[in-house]
């Protein structure tokens, strides 16, 4: 029997909404039958302060998009910037940006894994995940002095080589890893309470992926064998073996299990990598006053969350005219209100933990 219809705010200020994003809920009972959602609250600029700043100074604020992989989001930058400079990387610091961002990638997808356990009321998965990712953000300290906001990529290379300790250290992070995913499993995907709550729950269609221009483990777990690693290779990542984790129903349990699988093939590439780091310069000659030729670019990498994109417009002096960024986030929320309609009010916090959202990437 229909009832009467009822607006529901879920957030801004809620710690299932991953950060300050609000979506308003149209009720029936527990049914949702429909949402608006209503981002914007942690709304900086970045792309308008980024016009009055240098080249170098735009790397800053792009750890501030995805504050849990920062390094990801330094890499999209410095890789347009190099193409519009046409400026060739040393093989050494290839080597080095493969390994950190990997690791990087691995401590933005505990975050999503513990996070999204503790959407659905498991908090002790919460605190497991985050007791490894420890790990990786003391190396990432350990290489830029920093753990959130890292701005450790240079354009032309990276910001200091490996230091003493590192490859030790990450060595047996990844030695490690099969036996904490193991933990994972047995704590996390294997739990009956939480299967219930996330198979079979909003799955997305193949179709429905691509046309939503949906990318990264959303668009993955849907069937979509698409990752820009594998089918557009920048950097030097055709020189590693590593597949491509693919789910097959597209609802929120493929949604968060590809990324238990993301992390693993991840360690894969930096294991790889650390036999094959060579010797050499970490920076390749880039002018002390950094002025790109007149023109545009627009490269794409593959951040933890799907496509970054960023779009650079040189007027040939020391600012960029324009900078855009795309923000796999802020695109993969795009189907979010289509949705969630007709699922339960329970259900549409665990759909939008599985879409892992960072609202610095949402609202820019």
């Amino acid at each position: 029997m229909k009832t009467q219809e009822m607006l529901l705010n879920v957030g801004p200020q809620h710690p299932s909404t991953h950060g300050v994003f609000r979506v308003v809920l149209t009720l029936d009972g527990e049914t949702v039958v429909n949402a608006t959602s209503v981002p914007g609250y942690l709304h900086r600029g970045i792309e308008k302060l980024v016009e009055s700043r240098t080249y170098p100074q735009v790397l800053p604020y792009t750890d501030r998009l995805d504050y849990l992989a920062g390094i990801l989001m330094n890499w999209g930058y410095v890789h347009a910037m190099e193409q519009l400079m046409e400026i060739e990387v040393p093989e050494r610091a290839e080597y080095i940006r493969v390994i950190v961002g990997e690791l990087q990638r691995i401590a933005s997808h505990l975050v999503a894994t513990g996070a999204y356990a503790g959407d659905v009321g498991g908090l002790t998965g919460f605190i497991y995940c985050f007791r490894d990712r420890e790990d990786i953000m003391d190396m990432i300290e350990m290489v830029s002095g920093a753990r959130l906001t890292p701005s450790y990529m240079r354009i032309g290379g990276v910001a200091g080589d490996l230091p003493d300790g590192f490859l030790e250290k990450c060595q047996k992070f990844i030695d490690y890893l099969p036996t904490a995913i193991e933990e994972y499993n047995g704590l996390i995907t294997g739990n009956e309470i939480f299967q219930h709550r996330t198979k079979k729950v909003a799955p997305i269609t193949a179709e429905k992926a691509i046309n939503m221009s949906l990318s990264g483990p959303i668009l993955r777990a849907s069937g979509v064998n698409y990752d820009l690693r594998k089918a557009r290779p920048y950097s030097i990542y055709d020189r590693f073996e590593f597949d491509v984790p693919l789910g097959s129903n597209g609802d929120c349990f493929d949604r968060f299990y590809l990324r238990i699988l993301e992390m693993t093939q991840s360690a894969r590439i930096i294991r790889q990598a650390l036999a094959k780091l060579p010797e050499g310069p970490i920076n390749a000659k880039v002018p002390k006053i950094i002025k790109p030729p007149a023109g545009e670019v627009y490269a794409e990498t593959e951040s933890s969350k799907g496509i970054m994109g960023v779009y650079v417009v040189s007027d040939g002096s020391t600012k960029p005219y324009r900078v855009h960024f795309r923000r796999p986030s802020f695109v993969n929320m795009g189907h979010f209100d289509e949705l969630i309609r007709g699922w339960k009010i329970a259900d549409v916090i665990a759909i939008l933990g599985s879409f892992d959202i960072v609202l610095g990437e949402v609202d820019c």
